[in-house]
């Protein structure tokens, strides 16, 4: 019984040292998409209203998309820094 037990203690000794590679996951998908494009005005539209509209639609497409990747870009950066610290 004595030589079971440490025969059992011997071999989870030696099944904790297996070297095990740690990788930082990568990016999912739907976050290495680019930002929709910016929409572009009708040559023939010649209404300072519909020029406006794009230019404030472009606008607010571009903020959200800058803001939204960029607090994303902080967020990943931060935890991969984490995760490399750690070892």
């Amino acid at each position: 019984m004595k030589y079971l037990i440490i025969l059992v203690a011997a071999l989870l000794v030696g099944c904790g040292s297996v070297p095990v590679n740690r990788r930082f996951p990568e990016a999912p998908a739907t976050l290495l998409e680019t930002c929709t494009p910016l929409k572009t005005v009708d040559e023939n539209t010649v209404k300072l209203s519909d020029v406006t509209k794009s230019v404030v639609n472009n606008y607010t497409t571009y903020h959200q998309c800058v803001v939204k990747y960029n607090a994303w870009i902080e967020w990943y950066n931060k935890q991969k820094k984490i995760f490399e610290e750690v070892k």
